[in-house]
């Protein structure tokens, strides 16, 4: 009879307590530089960074190495603590993010929201993939296919941060305004198709850059999408019918967050981006009854206050700004910060000058899709955990993806005041008002 396997032994007490000196740590001074952040009229994501920035190679590492070392020792085994517990929470994010879409937003204004979208996805596609293919091999990953990393990078040049563009309106209070849903409709084109390119690319990064790395995640896309929209749409719509006559909400946020990973292990079990299956685990949540959805606050809350900010400030750990010394990778990170707004500004400005729109919410429309914030952070890790970039170009990309994001708001002050308020906003903003005033008993509504 053979013998049972021996118990696998415990975590090391010593490896668990820099574990939980680690996290406790990075939330804290996470939350207090996000505050911090905020304060000063830039985007909480910014000071999370920071954090990751201070207790990294950039400062710390360079200030005191030895106690660098001990706090954050070059051990993978220690690392990879962090990066699951970090990947949770981006998974989740993700999936709140797929949450708060609105379909019926993107239905009302589909013609505007594709041209402005479409726009703003094909000239930094294009541009992103024209940079890349000409970045000098130094820059590249060894061992990395220039085709894969142009098509990485274009990827990564092309996204709108969805969650940072609805938080930047809601403070602004420009959600009520044309261009705030203009905005948000397009920007959930580009979260969509940004995902499933971000999909197809990650899986030629890992199978080779072949024809039948191109046509089999595509293939596992489309089986993907089908299988979400036909099959597990009407069981996930029952099941939130069934969740809407429960006052459960702890079984309710339970059961959401488990199809939320395990959606995101099925597309990575298919060598997709699990982020893509997250997402799309949150737009069928997101169809669900309004009841059901706000019970979900309770998750939002610990994701945005807690996971999400341990990942930026994970993420900021591996951002050296010592590679800027350079002057080649300065240049290079000035070349792709230009490549980036002008792509993006100037697409978005085409796309929705087509369908009718003036110069001015043209330009306040480029202004809000030019922010990458969260999504362009989920990619660049992404794109260091498969090895399309490296510690440099990883730099570079995140570098874009805070600067993005800081020049929203400035672009949108400036655009906004030669906008003329309508009579279809003013009406909206009553309606707003008026939803905004509820009875105790009753939870707010959120948004991300």
């Amino acid at each position: 009879m053979p013998l049972a396997a021996p118990p696998i032994p415990p975590l090391p007490a010593h490896q668990l307590f820099v574990f939980l000196l680690q996290a406790g740590l990075l939330v804290l001074l996470a939350v207090f530089c996000g505050r911090l952040a905020t304060r000063l009229r830039m985007p909480a994501v910014a000071g999370e960074l920071c954090v990751g920035i201070l207790l990294g190679p950039t400062v710390l590492g360079n200030i005191a190495p030895s106690a660098a070392n001990w706090l954050l020792p070059r051990d993978a085994g220690q690392f990879h603590l962090l990066d699951a517990l970090g990947q949770i929470g981006v998974v989740l994010l993700v999936g709140i993010t797929g949450m708060e879409m609105d379909m019926s937003l993107l239905r009302r204004r589909s013609t505007t929201a594709l041209s402005v979208g479409f726009g703003g996805l094909v000239l930094p596609f294009g541009l992103g993939f024209t940079a890349g293919w000409a970045t000098p091999a130094s820059l590249l990953p060894d061992g990395t296919h220039r085709l894969v990393f142009a098509l990485f990078l274009a990827v990564a040049l092309c996204v709108s941060a969805l969650p940072v563009i609805a938080k930047t309106l809601t403070d602004m209070n420009l959600i009520h305004r044309n261009v705030g849903q203009v905005t948000l409709a397009a920007g959930m084109v580009d979260d969509v198709i940004g995902w499933i390119l971000l999909s197809v690319v990650s899986a030629m990064a890992v199978g080779g850059a072949g024809r039948d790395s191109i046509v089999t995640p595509l293939l596992a896309t489309t089986l993907v999408l089908a299988v979400t929209f036909f099959i597990l749409g009407p069981l996930v719509g029952r099941a939130m019918k069934a969740a809407e006559r429960t006052s459960d909400t702890a079984t309710v946020v339970g059961s959401v967050t488990a199809f939320i990973l395990l959606s995101a292990a099925a597309t990575h079990a298919l060598g997709l981006e699990a982020m893509f299956g997250a997402f799309l685990a949150g737009t069928l949540i997101s169809s669900g009854p309004r009841a059901v959805r706000a019970r979900l606050a309770p998750l939002r809350t610990v994701v945005l206050a807690v996971f999400a900010p341990l990942f930026f400030a994970t993420a900021g750990l591996r951002l050296d700004l010592g590679a800027l010394e350079k002057p080649a990778t300065l240049a290079a990170a000035a070349v792709l910060l230009l490549i980036a707004v002008l792509g993006k500004v100037a697409g978005v400005f085409a796309g929705a000058r087509a369908v009718g729109l003036s110069a001015w919410e043209s330009l306040a429309l480029g202004g809000a899709l030019n922010a990458r914030g969260v999504i362009q952070l989920v990619i660049a890790t992404v794109g260091l955990r498969i090895g399309v970039l490296n510690a440099t170009t990883y730099t570079l990309v995140v570098l874009v993806a805070i600067a993005t994001s800081l020049m929203a708001a400035p672009i949108l002050r400036w655009t906004m005041r030669r906008i003329e308020h309508t009579a279809e906003e003013q009406l909206r903003l009553h309606d707003r008002s008026v939803l905004e005033w509820k009875p105790a008993d009753q939870t707010p509504d959120t948004v991300v």
